[in-house]
């Protein structure tokens, strides 16, 4: 099994692009945990919820690995999360960094923020301008006005899902 991750910034298009690519391979993809954590725990958060969000968006990997079909794709990863801690308190934990530096995954695909911003329901990063401000987008999706995401469902132990097949 080979993992892949998905990384970038806010409205890359991650989610989106992870379970387009778990439905084509037949396989299952990790939603982003932080964004059940942060609409049950209130977009208000400090290191420590970073941290938290870390282990749980590992740990829901963990889990989804036993299900996956030969690739397992992550919406987002510890990369993400460095950068967020270091924007918004100035360093990264050291166990972060170290993890960092230890092989994860076979392939990291860094998406750009090329699509309008699609509104989440929370505010993870409220410093920074509205992903909306991005324009430029060519994908029919983002042309034809595409909806929100699903909801992301339960982390760990139901942290994974197969996507519905077209």
């Amino acid at each position: 099994m080979k993992k892949i991750s998905l990384t970038g910034p806010e409205s890359a298009g991650k989610s989106t692009l992870a379970a387009q690519l778990a439905a084509h391979y037949g396989s299952v993809f990790v939603p982003e945990y932080a964004r059940e954590y942060l609409e049950k725990n209130g977009a208000r958060y400090a290191l420590p919820d970073l941290e938290a969000i870390a282990h749980g968006q590992l740990a829901a990997e963990d889990v989804a690995a036993a299900h996956a079909t030969g690739l397992l794709f992550c919406d987002t990863d510890l990369l993400v999360l460095k950068i967020w801690a270091e924007n918004a308190f100035g360093a990264c934990p050291a166990w972060i960094l170290a993890a960092l530096a230890r092989p994860r995954y076979a392939l990291t695909l860094l998406l750009a923020p090329t699509c309008p911003g699609r509104p989440t329901r929370c505010a993870s990063t409220p410093t920074r301008p509205s992903a909306g401000t991005f324009t430029g987008c060519t994908w029919p999706s983002c042309k034809a006005g595409a909806g929100p995401l699903p909801k992301s469902v339960g982390h760990p132990p139901s942290a994974w899902r197969r996507p519905p097949r077209p």
